[in-house]
């Protein structure tokens, strides 16, 4: 009912080696390393490729 205490039983959860702290922060960091890096290759390979096709003789 709305008046009665929500059970705090229910509210709990745990969390697993890697969700949080230190190993999630470094998870994180790598992820996001990676994704620059990802970025990074792909644009070039884009912009490669653009270059290419606009250098091409007609």
């Amino acid at each position: 009912m709305f008046w009665s205490k929500p059970d705090k039983e229910r509210e709990r959860f745990y969390l697993l080696p890697g969700q949080g702290g230190r190993g999630l922060r470094r998870k994180r960091t790598i992820i996001l390393v990676w994704s620059i890096i990802a970025g990074l290759l792909v644009s070039s390979l884009l912009a490669l490729g653009l270059y290419l096709a606009a250098a091409a003789p007609h």
